[in-house]
């Protein structure tokens, strides 16, 4: 590959809170291989998503030795020291089990980033007493991240429901007219519940990304609130 395929942002951690993460679903085992290497080579630990455990086995045996590896979320921790567990600010709340993927990616980015998060799984509105049982849990986190596939109605019930910032997350888990995730897109879109924030299909990454930026700007506000006051 020619040297100039790649351009790395090692100061966006500096900028934003949350560091440059690697696509690697489009890129070949040759270009994660080189990122790595520019990587290691400025001392900066690296997020992989989307990383098949096929092109995750053809890169070289220097990089893959050193990676925190989840197959279920196909994310890779590359020379990262884990930070401190935080205590949770974020709930990732899945309505099933099928959209437990996206829901992992979410979890493994706020993980590496060192955000403390609860996983609360499988409390769709099919069976909304699930969803009770536990709302008040939910409800104790300012961040909640709601991954729903189908008619993904979970978001428009927690955001009735929850007083913090709510990220959906619709996903591609449902039969044919669920259309591969556009029905939930769209049904997260138009969501009755106001102030409901939407990320892309299956996008975990996105949604805890979104996540951070939400903490940040709480702790900077607190740090300067209107006034001096």
């Amino acid at each position: 590959m020619s040297a100039d395929e790649v351009t790395l942002d090692f100061r966006r951690a500096d900028r934003l809170g949350f560091g440059e993460a690697v696509l690697c679903a489009q890129k070949s085992p040759s270009q994660i291989d080189e990122i790595l290497r520019r990587a290691r080579e400025n001392g900066a630990d690296f997020l992989l998503t989307r990383l098949s455990e096929d092109k995750r086995a053809a890169l070289a045996p220097a990089y893959r030795q050193t990676m925190d590896y989840d197959r279920v979320s196909r994310t890779a921790f590359f020379d990262h020291t884990p930070r401190p567990a935080a205590a949770p600010r974020v709930a990732v709340v899945t309505a099933g089990t099928s959209d437990a993927r996206p829901a992992h990616e979410a979890l493994r980015t706020l993980a590496f980033h060192g955000v403390g998060a609860t996983a609360i799984f499988d409390v769709g509105v099919a069976g909304i007493w699930r969803l009770m049982d536990r709302i008040d849990e939910i409800a104790r986190h300012p961040v909640v991240i709601a991954v729903a596939g189908m008619d993904a109605a979970l978001p428009s019930v927690l955001g009735g429901l929850v007083p913090g910032v709510l990220i959906a997350v619709p996903t591609s888990a449902g039969y044919g007219a669920a259309r591969d995730g556009e029905t939930a897109l769209f049904s997260c879109l138009v969501s009755c519940a106001p102030g409901v924030t939407v990320c892309n299909i299956d996008n975990g990454y996105g949604a805890a990304c979104a996540a951070i930026r939400a903490l940040r700007a709480s702790r900077m506000a607190a740090d300067d609130p209107p006034n001096g006051r």
